[in-house]
C-alpha cells in the first residue's frame, strides 16, 4: 500500500493573475506562502494557504479556457467547510460575490451551495 497521508496542495491555472490573486488573498482570505514570476516561462507561481490546505494559482498567459461548466474533465470545484453556511454567504455578498441557492447535499443531508471565482471555476461552501 503506497503511503500517502493527505493531499498537499491543489493547483490552479488563472487566466487574469491579479484579478484572481485577489480574489483569493484579500477576498477569500488565503494567506500567502510564496510568490514567483518565473522569467523563462512568462507567468507566476503563487502558493496559497488556507487552513491545512495549500493552493497553487498559476498565472498563464494565453491558457485557454474552461471547456464547459461543471462537466469539464478535471477538476469539478474546490470546496470549502464553514460551520454556518449562511453567515459565509451573507460575508461574500457584501463583498460583492454572488451565490447560488442553498441546497442540502443528498448523502451527507448538510448544507451546501455554490460561487465562482474569477474564471467561472466553481467553489462549494459546504456545512
Amino acid at each position: 500500500m503506497l503511503n500517502l497521508t493527505t493531499i498537499h496542495h491543489v493547483a490552479i491555472i488563472v487566466s487574469d493573475y491579479e484579478k484572481s490573486r485577489h480574489f483569493y488573498v484579500d477576498l477569500l482570505g488565503f494567506h500567502v506562502i510564496r510568490e514567483n514570476y518565473r522569467a523563462q516561462r512568462n507567468d507566476y507561481k503563487l502558493d496559497l494557504q488556507l487552513g491545512n490546505c495549500e493552493l497553487e494559482l498559476f498565472g498563464i498567459p494565453g491558457s485557454p479556457s474552461r471547456p464547459s461548466y461543471p462537466e469539464a474533465c478535471g477538476l469539478r470545484h474546490l470546496a470549502f467547510k464553514v460551520d454556518r453556511i449562511e453567515d459565509t454567504i451573507a460575508e461574500l455578498t457584501k463583498l460583492g460575490i454572488e451565490t447560488e441557492s442553498v441546497r442540502i447535499d443528498e448523502f451527507t443531508n448538510k448544507k451546501m451551495t455554490f460561487f465562482k471565482d474569477p474564471d467561472g471555476l466553481p467553489l462549494e461552501l459546504h456545512e
